[in-house]
């Protein structure tokens, strides 16, 4: 990857749309972080971020409306995609490169479906650690399966 596509993937990171913006797509770049900010006022995820970080995932749980996050895994992991797609335009790139941004939505997806029940070595994650740690499995399976498809 190179330098230009790294920079914009890390500002995909820290809001979506920011990626784009760089990328000059304004529209498409304001459209995902008006998406953004609908789907984390409607979710209610900075309070449940605040619970989760001091301590008190149980209560982040009843905070969350998870009928609104389960659109915020794939809000994210596209927008990375889609700004590390146009800032490599012109440059060769792997054509199976939104695989691992898939497979990490999708798993992060279904860390979030459970995050409510699971425990990892009896400690209880909740809808913001257990989903973030399925990125991982979610990377690691796109990566594999891209090599696969190659």
């Amino acid at each position: 990857m190179n330098k230009n596509a790294l920079e914009k993937l890390l500002w995909s990171i820290a809001l979506p749309g920011f990626g784009q913006l760089l990328n000059r797509k304004y529209i498409k770049g304001i459209l995902l972080i008006v998406l953004e900010i609908i789907v984390n006022l409607q979710s209610n995820f900075n309070e449940a971020i605040l619970s989760s970080f001091n301590g008190n995932t149980h209560t982040s749980i009843n905070e969350i409306d998870f009928q609104w996050l389960m659109f915020y895994p794939c809000l994210y992991f596209f927008s990375m995609w889609d700004a590390i797609k146009d800032a490599n335009e012109g440059v060769k790139s792997s054509p199976f490169l939104f695989l691992p941004f898939v497979f990490s939505a999708y798993f992060v997806t279904v860390g979030l479906i459970y995050s409510s029940e699971v425990t990892i070595f009896h400690v209880f994650l909740g809808p913001v650690f257990l989903p973030m740690l399925c990125v991982i499995p979610g990377i690691i399976t796109g990566l594999i399966v891209k090599k696969l498809v190659k």
